[in-house]
């Protein structure tokens, strides 16, 4: 135990040198909030992946694949595909956009009064959102250490947000990719030790178990394997918008120009294909090995399956592997709470509090306002986690599915429209979301699994089928009634005021425009990037490569050697790239 403390302290330790070091690169709010955009391709990939993972994965969707075996891949596959079409299409356009947040883009398309209603609309699901990852979080520590919950999340959520608060989106973007290396070098020996343990991938899948009538792709708990293929469509659907909208632009307009911003959507692509194999298969081992989790963590109740990774990288991989694996998952996080909080301060300062309050505060007075403002949503953060923990009968990952569906994709809906619809009235962007709202609202309190029941003539659903049925259910009003509303807007189109069309003009040129960055102070800062990120990466790899004094057998040791390998060898190439 006081091992993987150490192990989890020392790297703390490293992540604040990233946030300190990183400091000279932050002097206005554009270089707080989204790092001037000037940073390269991957390290914005790096970040873009890094948004959609986070302990979540580590504990309530491996619930999901310790229970219902390939059924929660679909989620990471679907966003590998949404990350293919930011490839093809949208991530170029995004960072076209040139703006600061995202919400600057929807004032330029939607006018003022839009800019106010997304600016306090868009944060709480952000909040929302973290929240739940900062309590998977707070399992995950609680369960290894063996702290009181509470007090757990407000400890790593006050870490966060020191963190979060101090750096800036440099520190943030930097601390990111730096994690992507070490979490992706853990978890690929993970899944290679599973491997080996289960006689190989072929064995580990025929060794899961599922129910007479059920299968590996399906998972179990289900009557119906339809309501499954349902499901997964609409996920695909849903994935697809929340990662090609400006509402969640964001992660590319740190991007230098437009070809970093594509190679960086690739980036993610690739990161996020390949990743729900290596994450999924020690919790797939772990249920074909007939392990009862709720045995082992018997005060976890209904959540007990959130541990199935714990389990695995406790019983199977050697000492020290544990820390290793928890300073990852504080990590990912920390990642994604470090955007949140980035993103919301960045949202309320440039869009509310410089234009609305104080119109001619100095860069200072901002970047004072900023950190405030962070603390302020990191709290909000800590306070919602602390919620969700009372909340026993309700899984970490239909949590996770019903903000998604319910809070967050009808959010996009006119943030994603408003790139191809162009003659719409401008209260089309919030009366969309009024209309979402109020699809939500039926979905999540009227609608019943025994109205679903009646109408279709199905018998009683599980427990599955409904959260399941209700993520679709919600997902198909949303394109049906909040997407038709937006459409139907144009019939009500008149030409705009004259700034209003002169701001639309400009919303679609800078579309149009591809964006270069080719100069001697961009490229003095582009190897200051790959130098200072480089030499910090192969100190990491080399510190993991140390944990091989720790008395394992001989396989052991060279697990960490092999970790700190893949670790120092990236750090090497960045360094060697200046």
């Amino acid at each position: 135990m006081e091992l993987n403390t150490i192990i989890v302290g020392i790297y703390f330790l490293f992540l604040i040198a990233i946030g300190w070091m990183f400091r000279t690169f932050t002097s206005t709010t554009s270089d707080y909030f989204r790092g001037g955009g000037n940073m390269l391709w991957w390290m914005v990939g790096a970040t873009a992946f890094m948004t959609q993972f986070s302990a979540w994965t580590f504990t309530g969707a491996a619930g999901k694949a310790y229970n219902d075996g390939f059924a929660v891949a679909v989620i990471f596959i679907a966003n590998a595909f949404g990350y293919f079409m930011n490839f093809a299409y949208f991530a170029p356009k995004f960072r076209q956009l040139r703006v600061v947040t995202v919400i600057e883009a929807i004032r330029m398309r939607f006018g003022a009064t839009n800019e106010q209603v997304f600016t306090w609309s868009s944060m709480p699901n952000r909040v929302v959102s973290a929240g739940v990852w900062l309590n998977a979080l707070a399992i995950i520590a609680s369960g290894i250490f063996g702290f009181d919950m509470t007090a757990t999340i407000w400890i790593t959520g006050l870490v966060v947000l020191a963190m979060s608060v101090t750096g800036g989106s440099w520190a943030v973007i930097a601390s990111d990719f730096m994690q992507m290396v070490i979490i992706m070098a853990v978890t690929v020996t993970c899944a290679a030790v599973a491997i080996v343990q289960g006689g190989g991938v072929t064995e580990i899948i025929n060794d899961f178990p599922v129910a007479e009538g059920a299968s590996f792709v399906s998972g179990n708990n289900l009557n119906y394997v339809s309501i499954f293929g349902i499901w997964a469509f609409f996920i695909f659907f849903k994935q697809f918008s929340i990662t090609n909208n400006m509402l969640n632009s964001y992660r590319y307009l740190a991007a230098k120009d437009s070809k970093n911003a594509k190679k960086a959507a690739l980036l993610a692509c690739i990161l996020m294909t390949i990743g729900p194999i290596i994450w999924f298969m020690p919790p797939w081992f772990v249920a074909g090995q007939g392990v009862d989790l709720a045995a082992h963590y018997p005060d976890a109740g209904s959540k007990a399956g959130d541990f199935a990774y714990l389990y695995f990288v406790e019983q199977y991989m050697p000492a020290g592997m544990v820390g290793l694996l928890i300073a990852a998952m504080f990590a990912a996080t920390m990642s994604s709470m470090d955007s949140g909080l980035n993103r919301n301060s960045g949202i309320f300062v440039k869009n509310f509090y410089e234009p609305i309050l104080r119109p001619q505060a100095t860069e200072k007075e901002l970047m004072v306002v900023s950190k405030l403002t962070s603390t302020f949503f990191g709290i909000a953060i800590i306070l919602v986690a602390l919620f969700i923990n009372s909340l026993k009968g309700l899984s970490l990952f239909d949590t996770m599915m019903y903000v998604g569906a319910l809070i967050g994709f009808p959010m996009t809906i006119p943030a994603f429209c408003g790139f191809f619809i162009r003659k719409t009235p401008d209260w089309a962007g919030w009366g969309t979301l009024v209309v979402g709202g109020v699809v939500s609202y039926f979905v999540g309190f009227v609608i019943t699994a025994d109205m679903v029941q009646n109408w279709f003539g199905l018998n009683e659903l599980t427990g599955r089928e409904w959260a399941d049925l209700k993520v679709a259910i919600g997902l198909i009003g949303h394109i049906v009634f909040t997407a038709g509303f937006f459409v139907l807007s144009t019939l009500f189109y008149k030409p705009l005021a004259e700034h209003r069309e002169k701001d639309v003009d400009k919303f679609f040129n800078n579309l149009a425009t591809p964006l270069v960055a080719e100069s001697n102070e961009q490229k003095k800062l582009d190897n200051k990037q790959r130098r200072m990120l480089g030499s910090l990466i192969a100190l990491a790899g080399v510190g993991v490569m140390t944990i091989f004094v720790l008395p394992n057998p001989t396989w052991g040791r060279m697990v960490f050697v092999f970790c700190g390998l893949i670790v120092f060898g990236v750090g090497l190439l960045l360094f060697k790239a200046v």
